[in-house]
């Protein structure tokens, strides 16, 4: 699937946001992708991460962990589109856990999934995770690849689209310094 199409799906579902957002990382945006928005019309949510599906097909992937909220959709469709088991993480005080009788453990090869990747701070929290239980983590899954250039991350990622969205330090934010007032937080991740 293009990244065109993907974008243009986003669009329809009004996914995408514009105005003043608090992201999970405390960095500010004056754009949000809402995947939820796409993720509630289930033949665009097929059709969207089918393309992320065929980048990962060969990896043999046991598992696709999504961390709570973004992943748990994402996670699933993925799994059933592998024909593999879904499992998530979730917080428990502000602490990533693998719980409601999900495990996983060695030989187990896990694709971690996410809605949008902006910092991976909650990726990284779920590869600790998964790690801790003894499964390799092969790389991560996602409808939007967000980060900057200068992100670092280890995992290879694949992503249904790239998306060039810009974010600023709270202290340094142009839209506080023009006026915009606070920042809505339309992320799940308590601050």
């Amino acid at each position: 699937m293009s990244q065109e199409r993907v974008v243009e799906l986003l669009k329809k579902s009004e996914a995408l946001l514009e105005g003043h957002f608090l992201l999970s990382s405390g960095r500010h945006s004056g754009c949000y992708c809402q995947c939820a928005r796409l993720l509630m019309h289930p033949e665009m949510a097929n059709e969207v991460l089918s393309g992320v599906a065929d980048q990962v097909r060969d990896l043999n992937i046991t598992a696709v962990c999504g961390p709570a909220m973004g992943g748990i959709i994402v996670s699933y469709e993925l799994a059933r589109q592998l024909g593999v088991t879904s499992i998530f993480t979730e917080r428990v005080d502000n602490q990533m856990q693998l719980r409601r009788g999900f495990s996983v453990s060695n030989g187990d090869r896990v694709l971690i999934a996410e809605d949008v990747v902006t910092t991976g701070k909650s990726t990284m929290e779920t590869v600790r995770v998964l790690e801790e239980f003894g499964a390799e983590v092969v790389g991560v899954a996602c409808v939007a690849d967000r980060r900057s250039e200068d992100c670092a991350f280890a995992l290879p990622v694949y992503a249904a689209a790239k998306l060039n969205i810009e974010s600023y330090d709270a202290e340094a934010c142009p839209l506080c310094a023009a006026g915009a007032g606070a920042p809505l937080k339309p992320g799940s991740r308590k601050m």
